[in-house]
């Protein structure tokens, strides 16, 4: 019996996808070698790398005036590389601040140029996105960073901002979560270990209008630019995790795409939140309902030996990865594309029925 993997990253991959991969290992297409032999300069790799890159634009309907680059290094790399190549002399770089990954993504850009924090939770333990800021006054600034939904606190922006300047969001935690539209944005980029496939590839999304705006004076393997003109392929590329990468786009395509993914996630969410909101204050949301994202689901139990007790029972239920970051506490479901609803009904019972034992 397969766990019910609530990890918070590297997640849950589609068992069909692993299934597909376990039976391609050895003998991809008839090569007689694996994907992770072929040379990235093969034909038969370059089939692979180009189906992935068609596909994400397929299922979030990016426009022929983006690229697509496959990267290394994680989101952590983008914290750099963004300002490295977007934060130009005499300009700012604005944050709104939700949760560790923002304060992450400043912390580099601090070390490169001027910043400015326009709004942040941090006072509330970002348990809100924040609604309170102004883009007033930000015209000639070099952009505006979000982080679309913070793993560790469950929140997710509901409404993106309407920036007028280039708008760069980290999606590591829920692109491909719901429907977006990709032309608010000037860069969106995000680690594939939560909803893309296996850790090692990382997925940015760049307008080419705003490539054009970057630096030079950039190293080679850091420039962008170098990535969009050799195709992801300048240096070798973590070639299994896109093709792993292009087997979970298959899968979500026969899922209905993103619309449907987006309905199916919703429910699953729901089934959580509904057992937290009807358990008469035994569990307790991190998040406030205006901001509960439909990935990271994190609640609180009335005291720490209640805690233990349930992450213990639930690991002997196969419910694997329930434990809340030390900055919340408490529990975390993460409920991504690959967790199936059947894992998130299981999880809601066995909180109901601790929870009547309990109380």
């Amino acid at each position: 019996m397969r766990a019910y993997n609530f990890n918070a990253g590297p997640a849950a991959i589609p068992l069909p996808v692993l299934e597909r991969a376990q039976k391609e290992l050895v003998n991809f297409q008839n090569t007689g070698m694996s994907v992770m032999e072929l040379s990235h300069r093969s034909k038969d790799y370059e089939e692979v790398h180009n189906r992935a890159n068609t596909l994400l634009r397929e299922l979030l309907g990016i426009p022929d005036t983006y690229e697509v680059l496959f990267l290394q290094g994680g989101a952590s790399l983008q914290f750099s590389m963004i300002p490295m190549n977007f934060l130009h002399e005499n300009k700012t770089a604005h944050f709104i601040m939700s949760g560790a990954w923002s304060e992450k993504a400043l912390k580099e850009a601090q070390l490169l140029g001027e910043t400015r924090i326009l709004a942040s939770s941090k006072d509330e333990n970002y348990s809100h996105i924040p609604k309170d800021y102004s883009l007033a006054g930000i015209e000639d600034g070099a952009y505006l960073h979000i982080t679309s939904n913070n793993t560790i606190f469950g929140t997710q922006w509901q409404d993106y901002p309407t920036s007028p300047i280039p708008l760069i969001a980290d999606m590591s935690s829920d692109i491909l979560c719901k429907e977006i539209d990709v032309e608010k944005f000037s860069l969106i980029y995000a680690g594939a270990q939560k909803n893309l496939g296996p850790s090692g590839v990382t997925v940015v999304i760049v307008k080419k209008d705003f490539l054009e705006t970057a630096r030079t004076n950039v190293p080679t393997i850091l420039n962008y630019s170098t990535h969009a003109k050799n195709n992801s392929l300048y240096n070798t590329p973590p070639t299994f995790a896109i093709y792993m990468l292009s087997l979970v786009l298959e899968w979500v395509k026969e899922q209905g795409g993103v619309k449907n993914i987006q309905k199916i996630n919703e429910e699953k969410a729901g089934y959580i939140y509904a057992a937290i909101d009807e358990s008469e204050g035994f569990y307790k949301a991190h998040a406030t309902k205006d901001s509960r994202s439909l990935m990271n689901i994190t609640f609180t139990l009335p005291n720490e030996e209640l805690t233990k007790e349930f992450l213990q029972l639930a690991k002997e239920r196969n419910f694997i990865g329930l434990a809340g970051h030390r900055s919340v506490g408490g529990c975390r479901a993460s409920t991504y594309n690959a967790v199936p609803k059947e894992a998130c009904i299981a999880l809601a019972e066995f909180m109901t029925e601790f929870k009547n034992q309990h109380q």
